[in-house]
């Protein structure tokens, strides 16, 4: 993925215009780095749940190829619909990195794991598997909404959603 490499300070430094349009949005600062990859980026893929992360698996039991999963948890704070297995299988099979509106636990063996994760927290408690959400759909996270398709770039400064790879 040719975004890897870019600074998201520097993104937003040399696209005042995109910024100024839309096309180029950061999230709110309200996630925490979790995983190995400190730095990520790709096409997004979007899942809306709720306590649930049936979907989630589905989605990462498909090859990642670079892509980031991105996961409107609802911005659940009373369990956790990402863990340690599935930040492994997400490794495994290829994807960037995963952002999740809500919790996360096994933060130690994630940690481990050669992908990007941001979350707003840990929770020890696991999720419902009713496997109800909707996939593909615009999600709606951190002040701002996230398309399937669109680009993900994450560095320790932020993320930032862009219509478009961004090339520098």
């Amino acid at each position: 993925m040719a975004g890897l490499p870019l600074a998201t300070a520097e993104v937003c430094d040399a696209n005042s215009h995109l910024i100024t349009s839309g096309e180029l949005r950061a999230l709110q600062p309200v996630f925490r780095i979790y995983g190995r990859r400190q730095v990520f980026a790709g096409p997004v893929v979007t899942l809306k749940v709720f306590e649930d992360n049936v979907l989630v698996r589905e989605f990462l039991e498909e090859k990642g190829q670079g892509r980031v999963l991105v996961v409107d948890g609802g911005g659940s704070l009373r369990c956790a619909i990402l863990g340690g297995n599935l930040a492994q299988l997400a490794q495994n099979n290829g994807w960037a990195g995963i952002v999740v509106n809500a919790c996360i636990r096994d933060v130690d063996e994630i940690d481990g794991c050669d992908i990007g994760v941001r979350a707003l927290g840990s929770h020890p408690m696991k999720s419902n598997k009713k496997g109800i959400g909707e996939k593909h759909a615009p999600v709606a996270i951190a002040g701002t909404t996230v398309c399937d398709g669109e680009w993900l770039y994450a560095d320790a400064d932020g993320i930032l959603v862009s219509r478009t790879e961004l090339i520098v």
